[in-house]
């Protein structure tokens, strides 16, 4: 590894994927069920990687082929090396809902005082959270890291990679209810972060309002809590949609306060934000007004989106309509759950629905009157939908799109 560390210091970064080859990076051999990274390290030094990295040994036909035992094992390796090297606080957001929006608004409110890297996108996972602190450099002053796991397990593991000293756990909802194994395996898993810190004695940010988790820290006495209220939101303008965007606000208004980050300067920091990749996004589209937040669905941020909008004056617009596609990966809860969402999506006697997806048609079946009067339509796929919005648009309207990301509703905003 101390080889390895010291060709990534000269290197121009890692990558993991021949199309994004950065000359001069070192590309990892990455395989997984369907795919084998090792047939593509000559590729990648054709394309001008200057070193693959690889665990199979017919792949190392090069000098420039470094052979390894395992190359995930290595590329977490190398990123933890790297991670005690930088020496830097690392701040970790993990939890139910709001991750990354989370995420970004730390991110923002730290840099108006440090120099920060934070996790792009939704590099979240075992490949995420390495490729995201080898692409910290020496300038780097603070790194934020997200996050995720469906199961139990999976956030021990990537704390022992990145190793922070500060952490938030946004929320424990009803997310991947089925890899968890239910709401306590949840806890249990998300609360893997807390374990961490507490057993390195590092501290969780821990939002007093929410008793869950205020209970969570509890149970661990060895842990340091800084204790922040959602209240710390107030006043703060925000692009957000939806009330329930004033947690991650407050969050990332208490770390800021925490590493002396000015009042004027979180306000700023948050203020310029704006939300994109289809996460509490409002669009007026001239047509309508849409609440686009369709990037991912659980049980609680659905329950949330639907109680916003329905909330919501109309402002203008004459039909409030709620174009809802399935929450993935639920497991045993999936029937239970799509038929509560349905239950208070439709408790509102003036509102429309699309449902797009199996889980939702058949909550919908379940109900006395499936069709409700005609305010109800069901499709199998997002594709269904998008054929009924071309022949027979949806107009006037303030509308909610929300779903999880494997039904695809985001590729219903053009048609709205």
């Amino acid at each position: 590894m101390n080889n390895l560390y010291t060709l990534f210091r000269t290197a121009a970064g890692v990558t993991t994927d021949t199309r994004r080859i950065v000359p001069g990076a070192i590309f990892f051999a990455l395989h997984g069920a369907t795919f084998d990274g090792n047939r593509f390290a000559a590729e990648a030094l054709a394309r001008g990687a200057a070193y693959a990295v690889v665990d199979d040994p017919a792949a190392a036909t090069d000098p420039r082929i470094l052979l390894v035992p395992d190359t995930l094992a290595a590329l977490q390796e190398l990123a933890r090396t790297h991670r005690r090297a930088l020496g830097i606080p690392i701040l970790a957001v993990a939890g139910s809902n709001g991750k990354t929006t989370t995420k970004e608004l730390i991110g923002r409110v730290l840099a108006e005082r440090y120099d920060v890297y934070a996790t792009q996108g939704n590099l979240n996972n075992h490949i995420g959270v390495p490729l995201t602190l080898l692409a910290m450099t020496g300038r780097t002053q603070f790194g934020v890291v997200e996050m995720g796991a469906s199961a139990c397990g999976e956030i021990a593991r990537l704390c022992a990679i990145a190793e922070p000293d500060y952490g938030i756990l946004t929320n424990i909802g009803r997310s991947h209810l089925e890899g968890f194994g239910g709401v306590e395996g949840i806890r249990r898993g998300k609360g893997e972060l807390y374990d961490y810190l507490a057993a390195h004695g590092g501290t969780a940010f821990v939002r007093a309002e929410d008793e869950v988790l205020e209970a969570m820290a509890a149970e661990r006495p060895g842990l340091r809590v800084e204790r922040y209220s959602e209240r710390l939101a107030e006043g703060i303008e925000s692009a957000l949609e939806g009330d329930y965007n004033r947690y991650n606000i407050a969050a990332a208004a208490a770390v800021g306060c925490r590493f002396g980050v000015t009042e004027e300067a979180v306000r700023r920091a948050v203020g310029s934000y704006t939300p994109d990749n289809h996460r509490s996004q409002r669009i007026e589209s001239g047509r309508n007004t849409l609440l686009v937040d369709c990037y991912n669905a659980n049980p609680s941020s659905m329950r949330a989106a639907i109680a916003h909008i329905l909330a919501e004056p109309l402002g203008g617009r004459r039909r409030r309509v709620l174009i809802l596609g399935d929450m993935l990966e639920l497991g045993a809860w999936t029937e239970e759950e799509h038929r509560t969402v349905l239950q208070q999506a439709t408790a509102d006697p003036t509102v429309e629905l699309r449902l797009v997806g199996e889980a939702f048609r058949r909550a919908c079946e379940a109900l006395p009157d499936p069709g409700l009067g005609g305010r109800i339509r069901c499709y199998a796929t997002c594709d269904a939908l998008r054929a009924e919005l071309a022949a027979r648009p949806i107009d006037d309207a303030l509308v909610l799109l929300k779903g999880s990301h494997g039904i695809g509703l985001e590729r219903a905003v053009e048609l709205l």
